[in-house]
């Protein structure tokens, strides 16, 4: 395991270093490869050393999937950490994005280095605040907001008559896919709120 790219390392003696190291399971997976289903506890927590994992969450007014965030080496997730600390189950469903090499921590163990040290203990709760806010944003907009209401927000928040961009753009602002963002596009453009034109949206005053 290579330790030094996980921050919280520094916070440990000898001794709990050597702890972790014998307590912990390597792992080597294949992209795509689903890691946890939303509903399910986990019991470990996931250490990425290579490789990258996304989160992701379906909602009502989506057909497609919805991205909350991504991991990558050295990086831990705050949704995996609080599910195996309180044994409740997870938010997001998670899938590996590209092949990964990481080590799986047993909640069991991370809560006796939690007792054993303070600054881990911190550690861990730093990593709550630290995607809280936007990830509780995120969520909202999804629960009590149409993504029809959420595209006209975003474009009318760019306070330009034209806007330099492309459906693309908008849907990984808006964590959405491409095709729902062109087809919303569309049915603006129909109650002409907007007038779509190749690399560009012309926003229509007065609408």
């Amino acid at each position: 395991m290579k330790t030094t790219i996980f921050n919280f390392t520094d916070f440990l003696d000898a001794s709990e270093i050597k702890f972790l190291l014998a307590n912990i399971t390597k792992v080597e997976l294949d992209k795509d490869t689903i890691l946890f289903y939303q509903e399910d506890v986990c019991r470990d927590i996931l250490l990425l050393e290579e490789g990258n994992v996304s989160l992701y969450i379906y909602g009502d007014e989506h057909d497609e999937p919805i991205t909350l965030y991504s991991i990558n080496a050295g990086e831990q997730c705050i949704i995996n950490t609080a599910s195996a600390i309180s044994s409740t189950p997870v938010i997001a469903n998670a899938v590996t994005t590209t092949p990964i090499i990481g080590y799986m921590l047993p909640a069991k163990i991370a809560k006796k280095l939690m007792g054993l040290n303070d600054k881990y203990q911190d550690f861990i709760f730093s990593l709550f605040s630290l995607k809280f806010n936007s990830l509780t944003t995120l969520i909202e907009d999804i629960k009590f907001k149409k993504l029809d209401a959420r595209i006209l927000a975003y474009l009318t928040a760019k306070n330009e008559t034209t806007i330099i961009t492309t459906h693309e753009k908008i849907s990984d602002s808006l964590n959405t896919s491409r095709v729902v963002v062109s087809r919303i596009l569309k049915d603006l453009e129909k109650q002409n709120f907007i007038k779509l034109h190749r690399g560009r949206i012309e926003m229509l005053k007065g609408k």
